[in-house]
């Protein structure tokens, strides 16, 4: 299913597996710098992509600001990395190791514990703090870009049980996001977390494990294109190069084993121009051989390929024919060889091209849960409650949770190795977000968040439609009022007779004259305390923001 035949689609007709049809073309342009218009729709794609979700305060902040600006701020955080995720769990009275050390509301991240239990406690905690990382995210692409890597260097948590192993994989992921990528992979190779979800510690001269030597070449570095042509000899003396790593729990951190490192000489194929990788000895011949591996891999064509598409169906489209190949993904890779591999002259090309800003880019790509939850609470502004009510927070963070992993994306656990299918299944690639399941679930979600709300520890996190519509510029005006809140939360207009009847419909109450909103948003403006009108004003914004977003519309991004 494609996204037009999508939109043309109705709700209730979505069939169980989805089948693609004949694809819309992708974006025109190439990667000259754009120039055209910079007003509140330009600014809402560029943050719509690099962001979750668009505050208003952020496009009125971006709309003072040239388009060069924009894109440069959006490239270069200058807010600190996130806090720690806290203690808001219970410690049970069953736990072997429990940890009465740690006080409640501060950080376990640095403390060792074994225990299942715990363990089991504080991965769910890191799940509740990211969630919370993501909605107060600044204004900049970094969180993007975290859960990119999520996706590409993707493990489990469930699989590496450690929670301290857990944070700290996703530190290195959220510190490297728009930095090396060469450097990023190093520190990924010999990271806790990595080598137990692929056996790194348990790959011996004796017993040498071909998981993480295999993925290295197949997931993470070179793909699975064309001119990608690796052998399983490659694999097999990637394996022996990353023999010797382990882990230490009591300090949280990896290790050489030299007495557990095959020192043989390592020999590829002609992928790699017959490189041999010399074998060493000592407490530093597993970096010196690690080194080794790695120039060889990125002195390949295929690194910076692979990864410039990834990159692209991340914030662009999914279709990359042979014109997008060779017009955008090529000349892309040649920047980020040039540059050695550093990620942000490659983003900073791709979001300042015309290519990006094309009419054909708006609105192409099917949200991704995380995106449709985040982004809702985004966007309408949805309150949660102080930093110090931890607790609730906390709390009300796990709901979310729950929902993204209803949706079939469950953040810091991953179908598998490969990641998220939305990002590599060909053909359907996002269009696998919707389906017979995950369809009604993303309208219960929106529809839960305006009618009901959910409420913890006593408070109610829901949208509130009437200091949403106060937020736009003139809601007296049913006209205005949709185009202003379609404006912000759609990429695809409707139709002007759809607007109208809606209008007619919800906001008129049946009723054919436009004043019969404007009375009531004033008289609700100068007399909130009239029960009657104030109920019908927030009954009113409710059904038509519920509308809109059990449209198809709605989840294109």
């Amino acid at each position: 299913m494609d996204r037009r035949t999508f939109l043309s689609s109705s709700i209730p007709a979505v069939p169980e597996e989805v089948v693609v049809e004949s694809a819309p073309p992708p974006p025109s342009g190439g990667l000259g710098l754009y120039t055209g218009a910079w007003t509140e729709n330009e600014v809402i794609h560029l943050l719509k992509r690099t962001m979750f979700g668009v505050r208003k305060a952020d496009v009125d902040y971006f709309v003072s600001k040239t388009f060069l600006q924009s894109v440069d701020e959006m490239l270069n955080p200058t807010a600190g990395l996130p806090d720690s995720p806290v203690k808001e769990y219970t410690t049970p009275v069953t736990a072997t190791i429990p940890d009465n050390n740690i006080s409640q509301g501060t950080t376990w991240v640095l403390d060792p514990n074994t225990d299942g239990a715990v363990n089991s406690l504080r991965r769910t905690s890191f799940k509740k703090w990211w969630m919370g990382v993501m909605i107060n995210q600044d204004r900049s692409i970094r969180e993007k870009m975290t859960l990119f890597w999520h996706n590409h260097f993707a493990t489990e948590t469930i699989t590496i049980e450690n929670a301290q192993y857990v944070y700290k994989h996703h530190l290195a992921l959220r510190t490297y996001s728009l930095g090396n990528f060469k450097a990023l992979t190093r520190a990924i190779t010999i990271d806790p977390a990595m080598l137990v979800y692929l056996n790194g510690d348990r790959n011996t001269v004796k017993a040498p494990d071909e998981n993480y030597g295999r993925e290295l070449q197949e997931l993470f570095c070179c793909g699975k294109g064309p001119g990608s042509l690796y052998t399983e000899a490659d694999v097999m003396a990637s394996a022996r190069v990353l023999t010797g790593w382990r882990n230490d729990q009591a300090t949280i951190s990896s290790y050489f084993d030299e007495k557990r490192h095959d020192t043989g000489n390592k020999q590829f194929s002609a992928f790699y121009n017959n490189t041999i990788v010399q074998g060493q000895t000592g407490s530093t011949g597993g970096d010196k051989e690690l080194d080794a591996m790695l120039d060889m891999v990125f002195a390949t064509q295929e690194v910076a390929k692979y990864i410039c598409r990834r990159i692209y169906r991340w914030f662009v489209y999914y279709d990359i024919d042979d014109t997008i190949e060779s017009t955008i993904i090529a000349p892309l890779a040649a920047i980020f060889r040039t540059n050695n591999y550093e990620i942000k002259p490659v983003l900073d090309t791709l979001l300042k091209s015309e290519h990006f800003f094309d009419i054909l880019a708006k609105g192409c790509q099917i949200k991704s849960p995380v995106d449709l939850v985040v982004g809702l609470c985004r966007e309408f502004e949805v309150r949660f409650q102080p930093a110090s009510d931890y607790l609730t927070n906390y709390g009300m963070y796990h709901y979310l949770v729950n929902w993204t992993s209803n949706m079939q994306q469950s953040i810091g656990d991953p179908p598998d190795v490969s990641g998220w299918k939305a990002y590599y299944q060909v053909p359907q690639f996002y269009e696998i977000w919707i389906n017979s399941d995950t369809l009604p679930k993303r309208n219960q979600f929106t529809d839960t968040m305006i009618v009901n709300g959910y409420t913890f520890n006593g408070k109610k996190l829901q949208i509130d439609a009437v200091s949403f519509a106060k937020t736009l510029p003139n809601p007296g005006d049913p006209n205005r009022l949709i185009d202003d809140l379609l404006k912000a939360i759609y990429r695809i207009d409707i139709s002007p007779a759809s607007k109208n009847q809606l209008k007619t419909d919800i906001l008129l109450g049946g009723q054919s004259l436009d004043h019969y909103w404007t009375d009531a948003w004033n008289l609700y403006v100068s007399s909130p305390g009239d029960m009657a009108n104030t109920a019908t004003v927030k009954n009113r914004l409710r059904d038509l923001i519920k509308y809109f977003m059990d449209l198809s519309e709605y989840q294109l991004a």
